[in-house]
């Protein structure tokens, strides 16, 4: 029996949670700024993802990649509402209505589930074009700004999340009990980016326990643990894999000792000079 079984997963999926597993159009595709070279295989991925049962859709504008998702959902046929679709602008205050408009075009869409920035934001939804509105790589302090004026607050925060980078200063906790949803990106870093950490032994016992592979534990522990799991991939036996953490059950030691081995290592991937104090406070 190899350690991944292909499954047809679609449906089991969406019955499990459409939105706790989500296919990111980021990492592994990123266009470099002034690339609109169009990219097919971007297409039929993000068509495989949906098939498989993929329904959350992590996209945003600085990816360059919109164009390419837009055709995958109308080439797929999937009704709208299925998907959970994310977005993510960086602009300007000023600039946010004309940057979502331009989104939408470019994905061939009539509004997005999650969209990010504040007041703009907020008109945006009342506008019917997001139905839901979100931050990413917020710091607590900028949570707290933005908590304070706002009248419909952020529902979650995509932030680098995983057992190496596990903020050591209660702010998942805090953003819990403020209603704030946890998203991670990077969440493989443990498997891919630190192979040789101290989680080493204990990833690879755990995926031998499962028959399935380390990359797959770290999803189901981030899961597990309530944080939505973005994660992204160019091969189409990768979905399969990544989709067997919604069928795996980490027992409770399991997941402590990944929290508490992977809390004795700090790794951060991206933008350690700007976040570096907030990690370790």
């Amino acid at each position: 029996m190899s350690p991944i079984e292909p499954m047809n997963c679609r449906t089991e999926l969406m019955a499990v949670n459409q939105q706790i597993l989500a296919y990111g159009t980021g990492t592994a595709w990123f266009k470099d700024v002034g690339n609109t070279d169009f990219d097919p295989k971007l297409v039929e991925l993000t068509k495989t993802a949906i098939q498989k049962g993929y329904y959350h859709l992590d996209c945003a504008e600085m990816y360059g990649t919109e164009d390419e998702v837009g055709v995958a959902i109308k080439d797929d046929g999937v009704a709208r509402q299925t998907l959970f679709i994310t977005n993510k602008v960086a602009q300007g205050i000023d600039e946010i209505p004309a940057a979502i408009d331009q989104s939408l075009k470019k994905m061939q869409l009539d509004y997005f589930d999650l969209q990010r920035a504040w007041k703009a934001m907020e008109e945006l939804k009342k506008a019917g074009k997001a139905k839901s509105i979100g931050v990413s790589n917020y710091t607590r302090s900028n949570l707290e700004a933005t908590l304070k004026g706002a009248t419909d607050p952020p529902v979650i925060n995509q932030i680098e999340y995983h057992a190496y980078l596990q903020r050591s200063n209660n702010y998942i906790p805090w953003m819990r009990e403020h209603g704030i949803q946890v998203a991670s990106f990077k969440g493989l870093t443990p498997a891919f980016r630190c192979p040789n950490g101290p989680l080493k032994e204990p990833l690879s016992r755990m995926a031998k326990a499962h028959n399935t592979t380390e990359a797959v534990v770290l999803l189901s522990w981030l899961m597990q643990n309530n944080v939505v799991a973005v994660t992204t991939t160019t091969k189409p036996e990768r979905l399969d894999e990544y989709a067997q953490a919604l069928k795996i059950k980490l027992g409770q030691e399991d997941l402590d000792e990944i929290t508490n081995v992977g809390a004795t290592y700090h790794f951060r991937t991206s933008w350690g000079e700007h976040f570096e104090d907030d990690d370790r406070s």
